[in-house]
């Protein structure tokens, strides 16, 4: 969203990727606050917290970490770090 729709708030980057059915990957950690405070709809939501790791290493972190927990993504909130895949379910 960054590169074709710059500036669009959060809370239309979540909507549409609601609407899409699309689990939202994101650095942005304002997406928890929609979620949980705000509870607004979400299909998903994954945090990276990856700070100063290479882009190549934070692809692998990702990566591994999505598919280690595919089936509980839809719906949830995964905060991933360079050692751990946090994931708390919220209500939709």
């Amino acid at each position: 969203m960054a590169e074709t729709s710059p500036g669009i708030p959060d809370t239309h980057v979540l909507r549409r990727a609601n609407e899409a059915g699309a689990v939202l990957l994101t650095a942005d950690k304002d997406f928890g606050e929609l979620v949980f405070r705000q509870r607004l709809a979400h299909s998903g939501v994954v945090l990276v917290r990856l700070a100063g790791c290479a882009p190549e290493m934070k692809a692998l972190i990702v990566t591994a970490a999505i598919s280690a927990h595919v089936s509980e993504l839809e719906f949830g909130f995964a905060g991933v770090t360079g050692n751990a895949v946090r994931i708390r379910r919220s209500s939709r």
